[in-house]
């Protein structure tokens, strides 16, 4: 149970991915503890809130469900701008939404918040023997792209919630007051050493 004394912090997270990667699967098994089998695909975007206690300190999620049609791509910056974090989501047995979770990585590095926390999830870890994505391949892609990554499954729960939960630790760090006030040097963020080179 919360207390007063406990700080919440508002975090606006935005998921990107092709349609029928599971993204609206995630959000449903990390807000309500469900999967449905058949969902029926996003249209525009649907928002989900849902609070995450870490520590002594609760991070209030803000989701936008974005829908991943082509049709829809042009509504996605108004979701991803100021976003805190963003979870990109392919399907391991798709290459094709491995390919096109890329360019959501592209977008959000060129478009998004600088201090973005951002996720790579492969979803539908379940069907392993259906597997077209290696881990190893993604592993290697997230670190090139300072970005954290994991394998879930929506419908068996593997790694949803810790995902959040890697999400929410991270933004809870960022969040700490610097002991350098004057702001002239950068705390050792290794994901966003990239995001903010001046001089390069």
């Amino acid at each position: 149970m919360a207390t007063s004394a406990n700080k919440i912090k508002n975090a606006k997270l935005v998921l990107l991915g092709d349609v029928g990667t599971g993204k609206s699967s995630i959000v449903l098994r990390f807000v309500k503890g469900q999967f449905v089998e058949f969902q029926e695909s996003t249209i525009g975007a649907a928002f989900f809130s849902q609070m995450l206690a870490v520590n002594d300190e609760t991070v209030k999620f803000e989701i936008w469900d974005t829908a991943g049609q082509e049709r829809y791509h042009s509504l996605a910056p108004m979701y991803y701008r100021g976003a805190a974090a963003a979870i990109v989501v392919y399907d391991i047995t798709n290459p094709a939404s491995f390919t096109r979770a890329k360019k959501w990585v592209q977008e959000l590095q060129a478009q998004g918040n600088a201090n973005c926390v951002m996720a790579l999830a492969g979803n539908k870890a379940d069907l392993l023997e259906s597997r077209k994505v290696s881990t190893e391949e993604a592993k290697i892609y997230a670190q090139e792209n300072g970005l954290f990554f994991m394998e879930t499954s929506a419908k068996t729960a593997i790694n949803v919630n810790d995902m959040f939960y890697e999400i929410a630790k991270t933004l809870l760090h960022q969040a700490e007051p610097s002991p350098n006030p004057t702001g002239m040097f950068l705390s050792d963020r290794p994901a966003q050493r990239n995001a903010s080179s001046c001089c390069s």
